[in-house]
């Protein structure tokens, strides 16, 4: 390293980088200190910044929404006044870009006006909420990663910002890199689950797939990881919702997957609704200045979340619009992407001498920097191409990728005696629930440009996969919330006359996202009727999921002989889920979280800490338990069947003491026992047994992708560092205490034959 980058490593920094930065971002320390060069003084921007007036430099830190402006464009006598109004404060410079447009010629002609007509030609920038693809939709970001698979993370994303860009757009605001451990919030849809190391990972692939090698490029897109941040610990899955959690845990669980983010190159980060131990994120200094800025060195731009300044006064935080405005910008928070207020309330607040022209212009110095990276003042009209309109929406490799990540996102979580696949030729069945025939619910949430004539129904997919000697009869059965009448007894007479009944039933897509928590995690009482019916039957019976968290299970629906997660698919659901059951390709998805017995669990997460009276280590009466059921998953974090029987042998360690700057090999024999081929998730987990503070039973601490022949055996490997065993202490350093270790490689959280390992003392 140069002694001038060794320079900016001070005490403080270094002080960080021992403590919760994630692994992976660890790893990219390196790049990540050399891109800091990049962020000198630049003259061009600093004599920009000379010639603006106040209310400019207020405009530069001002979005506005742009969603359906294309509809206020009359062909005979032009702009409406409500877009006349927009295009005006383009000229003026009042305003630094739009969000959620969805007219890529009119972004062009804003543009024009940006340029050429405003007095300083400074670009606009166009965002939008792009969350899991465009028009070509892809698994919600819950269901993709139960893939576990990063690299099908970064190509969605790669094929997401394909689309985008001919949509006009250069800033996404994603990747939801929140850790989510209760099940009732319905933001669990957005971002990986409730692990951290598998949500940094995951956060680093779809980065890197949104911001490809070089941001300048016309078919990239900026990325935005949020809800900077805890947003995923908000109180009982309430969205919106205070988030009191320690500092060890904010750094340990709900930081890394940001931190990792980061080191892959992300320039923007969105500030979270919730507060954090009582300081709302919008206008919370310790995070986004003493954290971000102090100890990561962040150089890129914090936007609020929607309004979320203004919200400052309804959490009790600031007395006014002014004071809400002069706590976030202040706080750290430069970019407001809603609302007006910081156009409106800066130049007063500047006039007043609340607020500095040294913070003000130093939010805007961030925001020219980051367009600058975009390229936009090199070339304004990247990314506003009206003719990719028609060659790279909807491209025949980007729907296959969509039927591809689609099926990979399949988790089954039951198979009693093999009976999936289901056979293609003569068999006779009934396809039942609300979702069979459904394109309003297949794409999930947060879809902001659908494309529903596009979505595959299930019974498409079925119809397209099944032999001409099938027989297929296919009958909705009820509502999602409400009875049909003569729904059930259309149901079971179908199921009467078929071998096999498939139930595809869950949740709508409004159901879970943003604002959608639920009280109750179980099946809505229509869709459970229907299914305690058919099995009434006792015929073959298959349980589609459809869902966006996990949920429930009870009754009829529990006991079904198979059971899949099939999320939200996106586009090509009913192809991918046709793939599957009919046995083209066998199901590879683990759980990203854990399903619990039932909803009263939540929060339920598999790495908790133990208590003092765990339970099965003594009468259950006095345990760690609910009187009702255990404090055990139905089905565990990574848990996952595929249609061959996988078995693990025990753990097996290449030493039994590992040094602090010593490694030491962990490994396993994997075995395909089946007769199909089978995609493989070994996970390596480790606990400590004696730490302070108390650790959490287990930790995901790396997986393994292997694809195993019919009868064939792998050795999984790892090689364990003491970094591998670190974890936050009291004073906020991460580092491993010396003692001893469990170690396991295991196909779930629950599972695996472990091992111990012993952490000597020492430097």
């Amino acid at each position: 390293m140069s002694q001038s980058l060794r320079s900016q490593i001070n005490p403080a920094r270094r002080r960080f980088l021992k403590s919760g930065a994630c692994l992976a971002a660890l790893a990219a320390a390196q790049p990540a200190l050399a891109a800091r060069v990049r962020w000198a003084p630049d003259p061009f921007i600093e004599a920009l910044i000379g010639k603006m007036t106040v209310e400019e430099k207020a405009g530069q830190l001002t979005m506005s929404g742009a969603q359906g402006m294309g509809r206020l464009v009359n062909p005979q006598t032009g702009p409406e006044p409500a877009l006349q109004v927009v295009l005006e404060d383009i000229r003026k410079g009042r305003l630094t870009g739009l969000f959620n447009g969805d007219d890529v010629r009119l972004g062009r002609t804003m543009q024009t006006i940006a340029v050429e007509k405003s007095r300083l030609g400074i670009p606009l920038v166009f965002a939008a909420d792009i969350i899991h693809g465009l028009k070509t939709a892809f698994p919600v970001p819950l269901g993709e990663a139960a893939s576990f698979d990063a690299d099908l993370c970064a190509r969605t994303a790669r094929a997401t910002a394909l689309e985008a860009t001919a949509f006009g757009l250069h800033w996404t605001f994603a990747p939801s890199v929140d850790v989510a451990r209760d099940q009732r919030w319905g933001r669990v849809v957005e971002a990986a689950g409730e692990d951290p190391w598998l949500g940094a990972h995951i956060a680093q692939a779809r980065v890197k797939g949104f911001q490809g090698e070089d941001l300048r490029r016309p078919d990239v897109l900026l990325a935005c990881p949020k809800h900077f941040a805890g947003y995923g610990a908000v109180q009982a899955g309430l969205d919106y919702a205070s988030a009191d959690i320690p500092e060890t845990t904010l750094r340990e669980t709900h930081l890394p997957p940001f931190r990792a983010a980061f080191a892959a190159g992300a320039l923007s980060t969105m500030a979270s609704f919730n507060d954090v131990a009582g300081v709302p994120s919008t206008g919370n200094h310790h995070l986004l200045t003493d954290i971000l800025r102090g100890e990561w060195d962040f150089k890129g731009v914090v936007v609020t979340d929607f309004g979320s300044e203004k919200e400052l006064v309804a959490h009790g935080f600031a007395v006014d619009e002014a004071d809400a405005v002069l706590k976030a910008i202040t706080a750290g928070c430069d970019l407001s992407i809603h609302g007006g207020l910081y156009l409106k309330h800066i130049p007063g607040l500047v006039q007043g001498g609340r607020l500095s022209m040294r913070v003000l212009d130093e939010a805007v110095r961030r925001v020219l920097r980051v367009k600058k990276a975009l390229g936009l003042f090199e070339n304004p009209y990247r990314s506003l191409d009206p003719e990719r309109l028609t060659t790279d929406i909807r491209k025949p490799e980007s729907v296959a990728l969509a039927r591809e990540s689609a099926r990979k996102s399949l988790v089954l979580l039951k198979n009693d005696n093999g009976l999936l696949p289901l056979p293609k030729t003569g068999a006779s069945i009934a396809l039942l629930g609300p979702f069979v025939t459904d394109r309003s619910n297949a794409l999930g949430p947060w879809m902001v440009f659908p494309d529903f004539k596009s979505a595959v129904t299930l019974e498409e997919g079925f119809r397209a996969a099944l032999d001409a000697s099938a027989s297929l009869s296919v009958v909705q059965g009820c509502g999602v919330e409400k009875a049909i009448p003569g729904g059930i007894e259309a149901a079971v007479a179908a199921a009467k006359a078929s071998d096999v009944a498939v139930l595809y039933i869950g949740e709508t897509a409004i159901m879970s996202g943003e604002g959608a928590s639920r009280v109750d995690l179980s099946i809505p009482r229509a869709q459970q009727d229907l299914v305690e019916a058919i099995a009434a039957l006792g015929k073959p019976m298959v349980v589609l999921l459809k869902h966006g968290r996990a949920l429930e299970l009870s009754g009829a629906v529990a006991n079904a002989q198979a059971i899949m997660c099939t999320w939200f698919l996106g586009s090509e659901s009913g192809n991918a889920i046709a793939d599957v059951v009919f046995g083209d390709h066998a199901p590879q998805g683990r759980l990203p979280i854990s399903f619990p017995q039932r909803s009263g669990q939540q929060p339920f997460f598999y790495n908790h800490r133990s208590s003092g009276r765990p339970e099965g280590s003594g009468p259950a009466g006095s345990r760690t338990r609910y009187r009702e059921v255990s404090n055990r998953a139905l089905y565990p974090f990574g848990h996952g069947l595929g249609y061959s029987n996988v078995s693990y042998g025990s753990t097996e360690l290449s030493a039994p003491r590992l040094s602090k700057r010593g490694s030491v090999k962990v490994r396993a024999q994997v075995t395909n026992q089946g007769a199909r081929a089978q995609r493989e998730v070994a996970q390596l987990y480790v606990h400590a047994r004696a730490a302070n503070p108390v650790q959490p039973v287990r930790v995901l601490k790396n997986i393994r992708l292997l694809d195993l022949a019919p009868g064939e055996s792998a050795i999984v490997e790892f090689e364990v560092t003491s970094t591998d065993l670190a974890f936050i202490h009291q004073d906020l350093v991460n580092k491993a205490d010396s003692g001893v270790y469990d170690v396991w490689i295991a196909p779930s959280a629950y599972a695996g034959a472990g091992a111990s390992l012993e952490l000597e003392a020492g430097a």
